[in-house]
């Protein structure tokens, strides 16, 4: 028996690196997959329906049951048929995982509109289409009488928290992060939960990620724990998609030996300055540097999503 037998998970971006690994783990726990790629590369130029369909093939080859779907996550009505494509091949849908990504790294002063616009597109309006589309499927579920035991796990990044020559992709993980959480409160009526990965690992991107590629390199002994394997990644995908798993809206890091869950932007009273009525710029003046004594942690976050990766997977084993 699989921990996911029965459960029906469209994934997309799933026919390469992280998303491919969720396919493969998914499906050995029983999961019956649909995978999606438009097969383009790592800056979202081109298409190819050859990934989709090799990571069909592995998971046939297994044993187990999955399609394959070429739709591109901005496409409002191709993320409708990927949902179609589940629900035609499978009978229903279960789980979402949106993680499907691309990369044009520039430092802000550089980076075109074009650069900004398709990154933002792919990640952001990539959440949103297939999102849209499971969460109306599951509403008429729920409406028409059957009960719902949906999943959708997000995916974002450590670049979330500012990484420099990142403008558009920080911003656009960020943005998912928010996302994850408001969904999380609308979809909890049908019986919904959702969550957000903010995964370490070797793929296309991190590779071509200004400071990582050396980094995340695989290590040269084979018996050696690759502490940056996508693979690393998907028992924390397949443990959110169970029917019982009880977290929703929880943003979570994830990646070598580690699981982790961010408790997002923090405010308590040492963060806070007060005064008689309304502030004076005078007094600002005074008071507001206090405010940068508690920052340091925050502020050495937008330096180099690098300095995340470096000795990695080192922490003691938790007891």
């Amino acid at each position: 028996m699989g921990a996911l037998d029965g459960r029906v998970v469209l994934i997309t971006g799933a026919g390469r690196g992280i998303g491919r690994e969720h396919a493969l783990l998914m499906a050995s726990e029983g999961a019956k997959i649909v995978v999606n790629d438009l097969g383009g590369s790592a800056d979202g130029t081109g298409a190819d329906q050859g990934p989709a369909q090799e990571v069909v093939s592995e998971i046939e080859a297994m044993g187990g049951e999955a399609v394959a779907n070429g739709d591109s996550v901005t496409d409002w009505e191709g993320a409708q048929r990927m949902v179609n494509a589940a629900v035609e091949a499978f009978g229903d849908l279960h789980v979402l995982v949106n993680n499907a990504g691309i990369l044009r790294d520039r430092v802000v002063v550089n980076m075109t509109e074009p650069e900004w616009d398709a990154v933002v597109e792919v990640h952001m309006k990539g959440h949103f289409c297939p999102t849209r589309w499971a969460a109306a499927y599951w509403r008429e579920q729920t409406k028409a009488g059957k009960e719902v035991s949906g999943s959708i796990i997000n995916t974002a990044s450590g670049a979330m928290l500012g990484n420099l020559g990142q403008f558009n992709y920080s911003g656009a993980k960020a943005g998912i992060a928010a996302m994850t959480l408001v969904a999380a409160g609308e979809l909890a009526r049908y019986n919904v939960r959702v969550n957000c990965l903010a995964p370490v690992a070797r793929t296309r991107l991190t590779l071509q990620t200004p400071g990582l590629g050396d980094v995340v390199k695989a290590p040269d002994d084979p018996a050696q724990f690759d502490v940056y394997d996508p693979a690393n990644i998907s028992p924390l995908v397949a443990y959110l998609s169970t029917a019982d798993c009880p977290f929703t809206g929880g943003v979570f890091h994830v990646g070598a030996n580690e699981v982790g869950l961010y408790q997002g932007w923090s405010l308590s009273d040492d963060d806070i300055i007060v005064t008689e009525g309304r502030w004076t710029v005078e007094g600002l003046t005074a008071m507001a540097p206090r405010l940068n004594e508690g920052r340091s942690k925050l502020a050495s976050v937008a330096t180099s999503i690098g300095d995340t990766f470096k000795n990695y997977g080192q922490r003691e084993p938790t007891t």
